[in-house]
């Protein structure tokens, strides 16, 4: 490992620690446990099997993807400052990120990618690493890609994925923190969790991660006096994941291909798939059910 990637794992490992902490000491919703339904999934499979594994995939086609096209030779940001590059990457993946997210709420394909991310009951710092392993091929191959292909220098696609990291974390920690006007800028915990609640008002809303400024811009913002209502709830209506360890990150992968419900609408995603479970092979939902049972 390099002296950047070193430094860059020491920071998230801090990060991961210091959102633990304040959780305790300032949570938004109080009463959740450390030790959520989930923890273990998440925290073993989707944070380190899963991010590891791909991150091989992601960067070997990426040096494949370059070495037959050459394109980083050219240097086409190499020149800039690195905090210039970091920033344009940042925004820019930021922009995406929005958009692609809010499709994915309205597209029912790549819906079933995303309803993992939306599973969780309890939503914290480390729910933030739950994600479809094909979400996460597309997106990270989208996040990199330009950064290596345009001639970025070595350490910008480190410094982008702590700040990626770290501020994923940030958004879904159970963290009463008030960002005031801010959070006309930038997201944080308390906006980002009503995307994640599961509350009808709330459906469809939110989609920012770093930068809230696209929600305000692009009106998809739902943000309501925190002194009259706060977040609550949270997972899907239509249908609970097992959360029963080891087996459920394999469940959760599984159910992202049940049957589509014949008369599902793409556009209302949170309609599409009440009832799909009906459509299934009677063993799979014993399976399923069986887990959900015995978490």
């Amino acid at each position: 490992m390099t002296r950047a990637e070193i430094l860059s794992f020491g920071a998230i490992a801090l990060a991961a620690i210091a959102f633990m902490v304040l959780e305790r000491l300032r949570p938004y919703n109080r009463g959740q446990p450390l030790l959520r339904e989930g923890f273990w999934t998440d925290f073993v499979f989707y944070t380190f099997v899963q991010s590891w594994l791909l991150g091989v995939v992601i960067g070997r086609f990426i040096a494949w993807l370059d070495a037959n096209t050459a394109w980083s030779s050219y240097r086409l940001v190499g020149g800039w400052p690195i905090a210039l590059q970091v920033a344009f990457f940042v925004v820019t993946h930021d922009l995406y990120i929005y958009l692609f997210h809010r499709l994915q709420h309205r597209n029912r394909w790549l819906w079933r990618l995303h309803e993992a991310h939306h599973s969780a009951l309890q939503v914290d710092w480390l729910a933030a690493s739950r994600s479809h392993a094909f979400e996460i091929l597309i997106n990270q191959t989208i996040e990199f890609a330009p950064i290596i292909l345009l001639g970025a220098s070595p350490a910008v696609p480190v410094i982008k994925g702590a700040v990626s990291a770290i501020w994923g974390m940030f958004i879904h920690s159970n963290l009463d923190v008030k960002l005031g006007r801010l959070q006309y800028v930038i997201n944080g915990p308390e906006m980002h969790r009503w995307h994640h609640a599961n509350v009808r008002e709330a459906y469809d809303k939110n989609f920012a991660t770093k930068l809230a400024v696209w929600d305000w811009l692009f009106r998809t913002a739902y943000f309501p006096d925190r002194n009259v209502r706060k977040a609550e709830t949270y997972g899907l209506s239509e249908i609970t994941f097992p959360e029963h360890f080891p087996e459920a990150y394999f469940q959760h992968h599984l159910l992202s291909v049940r049957p589509m419900r014949a008369a599902a609408s793409p556009s209302g995603v949170h309609d599409d798939d009440r009832g799909d479970r009906d459509h299934l092979p009677g063993e799979y939902i014993a399976g399923v059910v069986d887990a959900e049972a015995h978490p």
